[in-house]
């Protein structure tokens, strides 16, 4: 891992977005609740909060964090059509949650397909990326 103890503690933020598309019945049956596996949005959200949480499990050389806040929203989206996913993450620390931020949106994508694939096999993941990042040395970067 890279060493940031010389670093001094600030507040980090970091938001990422990415999206699932499916077809327009899929999304009726999410909408609906209709799933066999449940309500798709809510087990989806749990998972992505859950993810940022153990990010540093999951990706190696990745520090582990004290995150104090992680926000995960999940928008149907006609136009897509599918869902469109938005973490928000924050510490007080040395090193970013960026990587706890593309996490959360990553696990809760896998979520959204794992628990609707019976319906739709076709469904793509899609466009996570970091859209903003906020604390740090480097200091701000917003991308859309």
């Amino acid at each position: 891992m890279v060493d940031v103890g010389a670093k001094k503690d600030t507040e980090r933020v970091a938001v990422a977005r990415g999206e699932v598309s499916m077809r327009m019945d899929t999304l009726a049956l999410i909408r609906a609740g209709a799933m066999k596996k449940g309500d798709v949005l809510t087990v989806a959200k749990l998972a992505g909060i859950m993810a940022a949480k153990r990010t540093a499990e999951l990706i190696p050389l990745c520090h582990p964090l004290a995150l104090t806040q992680i926000q995960v929203d999940l928008q149907l989206d006609e136009s897509l059509p599918g869902i469109q996913i938005q973490a928000t993450v924050s510490t007080v620390g040395k090193t970013g949650v960026e990587m706890e931020a593309l996490t959360a949106v990553s696990v809760a994508a896998l979520t959204i397909y794992d628990m609707a694939k019976a319906a739709e096999k076709t469904m793509r993941i899609q466009n996570i990326r970091l859209v903003e990042k906020h604390g740090g040395r480097s200091g701000d970067v917003v991308l859309e």
